[in-house]
């Protein structure tokens, strides 16, 4: 192979990995964090190591929680969903944070598999104080008027089981994660959505906060990078989630959801010298590990103006058999022993397992220039969902 034909070669894999769609907007935020001397690795900017205090980690795991992944049968299912009402508990019960709360798991759930005795499962979990449940939805073909129609009925069969939040006037209130990455008709070929205003489509639906993102690296991943941000411009316009503004103390939208990232970066391979694109995904291909919990930590995603919250959203997809072993099995527990033993010593870091609707409520709290121990505000704005009242 001549050299042009390795160039080419290059250049194929770097495009299959989209690395064009944000790799500027990576460098732009490297470019950002060593101008603050924020790039610091696990201990924090140095404005945290020099007795100021501790910085607060809070940690969150939203799962595409998918009991039919991979078109199984209604009884497959259940056995995934027991398989986590049973091993979930047994797995996190010897934890606790600085609050004394358990590590927590949002199940992001489809719509679309719909069956009642999976809710009912996931609502025990949730009464007993192991997590909640959201909303996840994978569509294709849709218009405004089908889609709305569409989240409409999927969120009233899962309130039903007393998930979600809720107003004061009773309407239900949710944190979403898009099927197949595709916020907003994100793919190039349309699959996957159709709606290009699906943005403000959701906030009408009752959505606060999108989760999608990281999804590197899929086609669909922003160029904007490691980021809490108010979508901006037009709102109805495709692939709206690709402008924004940072979130930060007194920048309050209440027109429009807000978009919380986890961690991105390009990451060395333990043991190597080549680099690999860490998305903040855990699968059985590629599980927790002390290594990976600093990069995500090291990504320093916080509100503009309050750095010393920190927060660490990972995904995965939790309920087929192999990912289930993963999650419910050693290396969890061992992300798990990490975690409480070097991020909750009181002096450096104080640990906050947080569901999604905590999550959101604390940056919330952070916007309106709260401070100080963000346990006193994981019920901020959105309430507990009735199961967990």
């Amino acid at each position: 192979m001549n050299p042009y034909q390795k160039s080419l070669q290059m250049l194929g894999r770097l495009r299959s990995k989209n690395l064009h769609t944000w790799l500027g907007g990576y460098g732009r935020y490297l470019v950002e964090q060593r101008a603050l001397g924020r790039l610091s690795g696990a201990a924090g900017p140095a404005s945290q190591r020099d007795g100021s205090g501790p910085r607060h980690l809070l940690f969150a795991i939203c799962d595409h929680y998918e009991p039919k992944w991979g078109k199984a049968e209604v009884a497959q299912g259940e056995d995934r969903v027991r398989a986590w009402h049973e091993g979930y508990p047994a797995l996190v019960d010897e934890f606790r944070d600085a609050d004394g709360k358990r590590p927590q798991h949002s199940f992001f759930f489809p719509g679309e598999e719909y069956e009642p005795q999976y809710l009912d499962a996931l609502a025990d979990l949730a009464r007993r104080g192991y997590g909640e449940v959201e909303f996840h939805l994978h569509h294709d073909g849709d218009t405004a008027a089908t889609l709305r129609e569409r989240i409409l009925g999927h969120l009233d069969q899962i309130a039903a089981h007393g998930h979600f939040s809720r107003d004061p006037d009773g309407r239900v209130r949710y944190a979403f994660i898009h099927g197949n990455w595709c916020l907003a008709n994100g793919r190039e070929d349309g699959r996957w959505c159709g709606v290009d205003e699906e943005v403000p489509l959701l906030w009408e639906t009752g959505c606060y906060v999108d989760m999608t993102f990281p999804s590197a690296p899929d086609e669909c991943q922003p160029n904007i990078v490691n980021q809490i941000y108010w979508p901006t411009g037009d709102l109805a316009q495709r692939r709206s989630y690709e402008h924004g503004e940072r979130a930060r103390v007194g920048l309050r939208r209440d027109d429009r959801i807000l978009l919380m990232q986890g961690p991105l970066a390009l990451a060395k391979r333990p043991g190597k010298l080549s680099v690999r694109i860490e998305s903040s995904a855990i699968d059985h291909t590629d599980p927790p590990s002390a290594a990976r919990l600093r990069t995500w930590v090291a990504q320093d995603i916080h509100v503009g103006g309050r750095p010393e919250w920190v927060f660490v959203k990972l995904h995965t997809h939790g309920a087929p058999e192999r990912n289930a072993r993963v999650l419910l099995g050693d290396e969890t527990r061992a992300l798990h022993q990490t975690l409480t033993q070097d991020y909750n010593d009181g002096t450096r870091w104080r640990l906050h397992y947080v569901s999604a609707r905590e999550m959101y409520n604390i940056a919330m709290a952070a916007i309106d220039g709260h401070a100080g121990d963000p346990n006193d505000y994981r019920d901020y704005l959105m309430s507990p969902p009735p199961v967990r009242a």
